[in-house]
């Protein structure tokens, strides 16, 4: 699953260098609120779920758990 984020971002930010960890941040990467919707979008589309956005969501780590739980409702 994380490799499959880390491609995502690295289109969305046209950088195919863009190193991404679980505990990488969207605040490292750059990403403003209107980036992270328009990212979960993509994601939700992508892996067939419904993700909530809290103000917990704030790593790679904790997006990959959300969606975790969005696949086993």
């Amino acid at each position: 699953m994380l490799e499959k984020i880390a491609k995502i971002l690295r289109d969305y930010k046209s950088n195919q260098e863009l190193v991404v960890t679980e505990l990488t941040s969207f605040e490292e990467l750059e990403f403003d609120s209107l980036d992270i919707v328009e990212l979960v979008m993509k994601l939700e589309e992508d892996f067939s779920v419904t993700i909530e956005i809290g103000e917990d969501l704030k790593t790679i780590g904790k997006l990959m758990e959300t969606i975790e739980a969005a696949k086993s409702r």
